[in-house]
Order: C-alpha cells, then sequence, then structure tokens
C-alpha cells in the first residue's frame, strides 16, 4: 500500500473508499453491540448532565443550563470523530485483517479517507438521537446555536479525525500497547478546551495552550452564540486554520508511522 493515490480515475479511487465505508457497515450490521454502543454512552451522558441543567434551571440560572447541553452535544462530535475512527483502524487489527488491507490495491489515503466517511456516518446518527433527545427531555433545540452550528461542528469534527490519526499513528510506531493512546487522547484535550467552562478559569499558561487548539474557540464561540451573541467568525476562521495544520500534520506523521511499520515488518505482527 502507497501513501500517493494510484494514477486511476476518480470514479475507481470512489469505489475504493467505497468499499471500504460499505466493509465497515456490512460489521456494524452484523453486530448489536457496535449498534447499540453509537448511542449508548452519548445517550448516558446526555441524561446526567441533563439533569444537572434541571437542578440549575430549578437555582434560576437557564444560560448556564443551555451552555451545558450545548457543550455535551459538541463534546460528542469531538469524541466520537476522534475515537470512530481509530475503532475502526483497530478492528482491523483485532480482526487480523490489517495486512490484507495493506496488500490490496487501495492506497493509504483512499482507506483513510473511507475510515473518515465512515466515522462521519456514526457521528451525525449519535448527533442526531442525541439532539432529539435533548429537544424532547429538556426543550433545548441544537438550532439555538443559530448560523454557527455547521461551522463548529466541522471544526471539531476534522480535529477529533486529527486526533484519531494521532492515535492510528501510535499503534503503527509502538504496536498494540498503544491502543491506549487511541482510546484516551481526545481526553486529554477536554480539561484544556474549556468544553464546560470558559477559558479563562486555567492558569495562565495553560490558557496559552488552550488557546492553540482549534476547540477552544469553538466552544468559546459556541458560549457567546448561546449568550445571544454574533457568531465570532474571525475566531472561527483562526480554529479552521489551525485544524488545517493539524491535520496536514497527523497526516504526514500517519505516512511516517505506516512506512516505519512497513520496514520493521510489524504489519505482519498485528493482531498475533
Amino acid at each position: 500500500m502507497t501513501v500517493v493515490l494510484p494514477p486511476l480515475g476518480l470514479a475507481a479511487r470512489r469505489r475504493r473508499i467505497g468499499g471500504v465505508v460499505l466493509r465497515d457497515l456490512a460489521a456494524l450490521r452484523r453486530s448489536p453491540v457496535r449498534m447499540f454502543e453509537i448511542v449508548f454512552w452519548p445517550t448516558i451522558e446526555l441524561f446526567v448532565w441533563g439533569f444537572v441543567t434541571l437542578y440549575l434551571q430549578s437555582q434560576q440560572v437557564p444560560f448556564v443550563a443551555a451552555f451545558l447541553l450545548g457543550a455535551v452535544l459538541l463534546w460528542q462530535v469531538l469524541q466520537k470523530a476522534s475515537n470512530e475512527i481509530s475503532i475502526a483502524f483497530l478492528e482491523d487489527i483485532w480482526s487480523r485483517n490489517l495486512l490484507n488491507v495493506q496488500v490490496s490495491p487501495l492506497s493509504s489515503v483512499e482507506y483513510v479517507i473511507g475510515l473518515i466517511v465512515f466515522s462521519l456516518g456514526k457521528v451525525v446518527f449519535a448527533v442526531l438521537i442525541m439532539s432529539g433527545l435533548a429537544l424532547v427531555l429538556y426543550g433545548f433545540g441544537v438550532t439555538s446555536l443559530g448560523a454557527g452550528l455547521v461551522p463548529f461542528m466541522g471544526l471539531l469534527l476534522v480535529m477529533g479525525w486529527s486526533l484519531g490519526l494521532v492515535g492510528i499513528s501510535a499503534v503503527l510506531r509502538f504496536g498494540e500497547n498503544a491502543q491506549v493512546i487511541a482510546w484516551s487522547l481526545v481526553f486529554v484535550v477536554q480539561p484544556l478546551a474549556g468544553i464546560f467552562y470558559p477559558v479563562e478559569v486555567l492558569p495562565g499558561p495553560v490558557q496559552a495552550i488552550a488557546w492553540c487548539l482549534p476547540a477552544t474557540h469553538v466552544f468559546a464561540g459556541m458560549r457567546i452564540v448561546l449568550n445571544g451573541g454574533a457568531v465570532p467568525w474571525e475566531s472561527l476562521a483562526w480554529a479552521a486554520a489551525l485544524d488545517a495544520v493539524y491535520l496536514a500534520a497527523t497526516l504526514g506523521l500517519f505516512a511516517w508511522a505506516l512506512r516505519h511499520a512497513r520496514a520493521r515488518g510489524r504489519l505482519s505482527r498485528f493482531g498475533e
């Protein structure tokens, strides 16, 4: 499997990417546990934070309640974007299928795009379920985020995919023992990105690090919008620029880790 796309037409590339998506979809349909997991954890988080918001509303702080529900919904976009792409890759290891993928005509770019497309479908499905529950149970509609809803979610998706690629690269470089990185890396971001509180509560040096994360700008923008302000497009432009840098860097990291794994013969040992 090479890093450069093969000299084929766009239609052939779409078929190969679609093949990755259909393969993962077939595995998902045959596993009720996986289908259950897509909505179980997001729903549990929504219930927990929803009850917290009901308490806050009873204390006459409704704006805080809206912030929390909005944060939970957007946090799930970031978390699941990161974890779903990592899990899709790890399933190739667990099923001992990674070597088969590597020796197929599928290029690494097509493989990564296929993982991203499949993870996007799972994220959209989970967010739709959560949005419906938030509206029915707590009266919170995601449309209250206004024109910023789509860019908010898009920027978090790209950051999540970047984190997922870092986790995949770690597994390729250090072996299956590095799976914990693929699972937990996104949670390292959680306390820094100001998801449930403003970044200003963090210590000064930590704030500087936090503002280097695209998610920080997104969640700060969410609070501005829910507080009645306009969408901070300039701040979102900074987040988009950071996303572009991180995605390019993580794609390069993935390509390097893959070359290293192939050169050391690690691919044949995955899943043994």
